[in-house]
């Protein structure tokens, strides 16, 4: 199993907002994306894209950068603008599928 991991910080003042638009979007997927919020930097977010493979972790990168995305809305309320969501695919490392 891939991952694909999206990281950005919501502007405080928007917080509330984001939390509600998230859990609307969130819902949408399933069990596709798990959100996070960070304890030690309150309104700094991860979503964890479960993906069944490199493919396609790279098809819901391409999808969660792209402007067609309802998930794009949220980049509005990231600090710093779309330019600051950071989304990366990651791939099991061997010694952990034992």
């Amino acid at each position: 199993m891939y991952i694909c991991f999206a990281e950005y910080k919501i502007k405080q003042e928007n917080r509330e907002f984001y939390l509600m638009e998230v859990e609307k979007l969130r819902m949408q997927e399933a069990e596709l994306v798990h959100v996070y919020e960070g304890t030690d930097q309150p309104s700094l977010f991860v979503e964890v894209w479960d993906c069944k493979d490199e493919a396609h972790a790279l098809r819901v990168k391409e999808e969660r950068l792209s402007e067609r995305s309802p998930w794009f809305a949220l980049s509005s309320w990231i600090e710093g603008g779309p330019a600051k969501l950071h989304v990366w695919t990651f791939k099991p490392v061997a010694s952990s599928m034992k």
